[in-house]
């Protein structure tokens, strides 16, 4: 195999017939770069590789004349480090050219997000409506007010399934666009207020009145109609602040000792794992949900094998919400436990960055790139300061099981 120089590929004869390969030996050259003779006397550089599936590719990167063999070879290994990297690019060209519709730009979308929990409810509403009334379309084709005919159709009777489709297709679009399916992302100007007042988010800032809190925390047993496990969910979701759907969800092998690590693959709205102290008083809900739970996997199952869905949970607290002691005419919701502990943590002055970790948030800007320090024995300390307040609320004493030994940081 030679080295190509400018002068040998000049000198490049034509084959009588078909076509004549002839690869690179530079030691810049990556694997499979050459020029290709036609039996006209054309020549063009190529690039031969295989894909992933064993499927045997060469992809031209220009002609010879109009490219320089120097600013070839360099093309040639860029595109060498996206085949590496499991890019098939001549099956990638062949399917923008292919201008899919928008069922088959929204098919390939929806693999890209495999690994999200809520993909199966993402599929069916980008399916009930976006697909059902623009699916056979070409994407390149669809234009704003398309999409907002479909929104608004939606809006009219469900406001917030309406807010979901449109930030799901604006999802979708800005997708498309990164991957040369649309020139133009055309749902970027789409302002969910213009198209629907049911469309604006509503901020809700409910949290439990100190009745409220006692009524659920001293109860000796679930009301009637409400499963047991659904009422430690609960009270765990309240003292410690994290998600309903991560606390339904927490299986024994996420605990470990007074730890709990919520995986990434469990974490909503983030994509890294997350670890909560876990106070004496989260330990004695896990020993009550031990002594009553048979369930190897989770930790709060409520039939067989199975962790309770967040669905039920909020179903059960609505209707159970006068035996709970609901004090106001806005009922809670679980989620407002969270934000009744988060509240809780600012009333015991800890940290704004320390509170938003320890609930699950995560870190925005150049703190979360420049500041890798993982605050275990502050979030620690910000668990035990709610744990106080809350036991203050509840009740006159800390239970006696209830014993601290962190000599970390501490707060009000």
């Amino acid at each position: 195999m030679p080295t190509l120089t400018e002068a040998r590929l000049a000198k490049l004869e034509p084959p009588e017939k078909g076509r004549r390969l002839v690869f690179d030996d530079h030691k810049e050259a990556p694997k499979g770069f050459g020029i290709r003779v036609t039996s006209g006397g054309k020549k063009a550089f190529v690039l031969r590789y295989q894909s992933k599936q064993g499927k045997d590719r060469l992809m031209t990167i220009g002609d010879y004349g109009t490219w320089s063999l120097a600013a070839a070879r360099k093309r040639a290994g860029e595109f060498r480090q996206e085949i590496d990297g499991g890019t098939d690019i001549l099956e990638q060209r062949r399917e923008e050219r292919a201008q899919a519709t928008v069922r088959e730009a929204l098919e390939r979308f929806l693999k890209s997000k495999a690994g999200i929990r809520s993909l199966a409810s993402v599929r069916g509403l980008m399916e009930n409506h976006l697909a059902s009334a623009l699916g056979d379309r070409k994407i390149r084709d669809i234009r704003k007010h398309h999409l907002i005919e479909v929104v608004e159709d939606v809006a009219s009777t469900h406001g917030r399934t309406a807010a979901l489709l449109l930030t799901y297709t604006k999802q979708l679009f800005g997708w498309a666009e990164d991957r040369g399916l649309v020139e133009v992302d055309v749902s970027a100007g789409i302002k969910p207020r213009k198209v629907a007042s049911s469309l604006a988010p509503k901020r809700r800032d409910r949290i439990l009145t100190d009745g409220e809190m006692r009524a659920l925390w001293t109860r000796e047993g679930p009301p009637e109609g409400m499963h047991p496990m659904t009422l430690l969910v609960l009270r765990m979701i309240l003292i410690t602040g994290q998600r309903p759907g991560e606390v339904a969800g927490m299986k024994w092998s996420e605990v470990h000792g007074d730890i709990w690590t919520i995986p990434a693959n469990r974490r909503g709205k983030t994509e890294t794992a997350h670890t909560v102290p876990l106070t004496g008083t989260a330990r004695t809900l896990l020993d009550q949900a031990a002594q009553t739970n048979e369930s190897r996997a989770f930790v709060f199952a409520t039939r067989g094998d199975r962790a309770p869905g967040t669905a039920a949970i909020a179903k059960a607290v609505l209707r159970c919400a006068d035996e709970l002691g609901m004090e106001l005419e806005t009922r809670w919701r679980p989620h407002d436990l969270r934000r009744t502990m988060r509240t809780g943590l600012a009333a015991a002055r800890v940290p704004e960055h320390i509170a938003e970790l320890a609930i699950g948030h995560t870190r925005k800007g150049m703190a979360a790139v420049y500041d890798l320090h993982r605050y275990d024995d502050e979030k620690r300390a910000a668990m035990e300061a709610w744990e106080r307040r809350m036991l203050g609320i509840v009740g006159p004493e800390v239970p006696a099981e209830v014993v601290h030994i962190h000599g970390g940081p501490r707060y009000a």
